[in-house]
């Protein structure tokens, strides 16, 4: 029997399958305000078990890539509201992520007063694209301030109410990839002296700050939480005690009982593997549901779920390119490729446009 595509439930909700679309940025909302070619885009992978969003913005100093959406304005907030009811009249549930890009920023991709911040003075490698100038060089953010880190919390805090509030089922904190939860967790990006840098302990403190107050908020089974332990994607690199700080994490989310953890592993895209111990850890310490993802395809996902290694399975390149992957996957139909040259541009385009399948043909949406 197929556990892949079996409803099954996630705390209090009811899915119906275990396939849950990945969170991809996309790039598609200008001003920042999410508009309805995303709800098209959302609506039409709603055969997915759970949805979970692009990394949408607490406040605009979270607003690090050109045209992300934010959930920190009204207009927000009623923006989203159409992608929420579109989602659930197609059977999916869906979680907005809460991600706030920290020192992965660009004063051009942000609006005027905003501020580059994180919890050190120290810069990312690399670039990051803007609209106005192509590729620039990261910024050296501002060190947070204890005034900063409180006020921050409270966006999350806020953030999460305004999701709630624009009828999404649930938030997922963003505390992997190298964006600001996970800029205060690794060593080379938190250099702090105080209460929140040194020892894992302090480092962690602002995540399950976070944490804590959104499920105080929201309540704890409307919230989730994604991390990448042996990630190195935007400039984290390994470090000796990475194993060891993650399982210390993994007991103390285990004891603040979030609906779920998101576990990434892109090794499949050339990154670091992530161990089986480490993978084995959160699936022994937490008791909650656990996603899992990272290269997927139908038979090991079926494998995965089957030996228990995690609940349910997050797909990002295939729900991209394949509306109705479910359907595919079901019944072994070909897939589309992504078009990789389209991933963060504007417009409809290897947006909202892959074809579907009718009966055994193709049709353009």
């Amino acid at each position: 029997m197929s556990l892949l595509y079996t409803p099954t439930t996630l705390g209090v909700l009811a899915l119906q399958n275990r396939m849950v679309m990945a969170p991809m940025t996309r790039g598609r909302a200008p001003g920042n305000i999410p508009n309805a070619l995303m709800v098209d885009y959302y609506a039409q992978r709603g055969t997915a078990g759970l949805i979970i969003t692009e990394g949408v913005s607490p406040s605009p100093n979270g607003l690090g890539y050109a045209r992300i959406p934010g959930i920190f304005s009204q207009a927000q907030v009623e923006g989203w509201k159409a992608t929420t009811e579109a989602v659930h009249k197609e059977g999916a549930k869906i979680f907005l992520q809460i991600m706030h890009s920290g020192r992965i920023s660009h004063p051009l991709n942000m609006p005027a007063g905003s501020r580059v911040i994180a919890p050190s003075a120290v810069a990312a490698s690399g670039e990051t694209y803007t609209d106005a100038e192509g590729m620039k060089p990261f910024p050296v953010p501002e060190a947070m301030t204890l005034e900063d880190i409180n006020a921050t919390a409270a966006e999350y805090v806020q953030a999460a109410k305004n999701a709630v509030a624009a009828g999404f089922d649930g938030i997922e904190l963003h505390g992997a990839n190298g964006y600001l939860l996970e800029q205060f967790l690794r060593p080379n990006s938190n250099l702090r002296t105080d209460s929140y840098g040194g020892s894992i302990e302090n480092r962690a403190r602002f995540v399950l700050e976070v944490l804590n107050a959104v499920i105080a908020a929201i309540g704890k089974e409307r919230v989730g939480i994604r991390l990448s332990p042996f990630g190195v994607f935007n400039d984290m690199p390994l470090y000796d005690s990475m194993e060891e700080d993650y399982t210390w994490l993994a007991q103390q989310l285990n004891f603040a009982a979030p609906a779920y953890i998101h576990l990434v592993d892109h090794s499949s895209m050339g990154a670091p593997i992530v161990p089986d111990s480490m993978k084995a850890t959160f699936r022994n310490t937490f008791k909650g549901t656990l996603i899992l993802s990272g290269g997927y395809d139908a038979g090991r996902a079926e494998r995965d779920l089957a030996e228990g290694k995690g609940d349910l399975i997050a797909i990002g390149m295939g729900f991209l390119a394949n509306p109705d992957l479910v359907k595919r996957w079901k019944t072994g139909a070909p897939l589309n490729a992504p078009d990789k040259e389209t991933l963060y541009t504007p417009g409809p385009k290897g947006y909202t446009d892959y074809p579907v399948l009718r009966g055994n043909e193709c049709r353009d949406l």
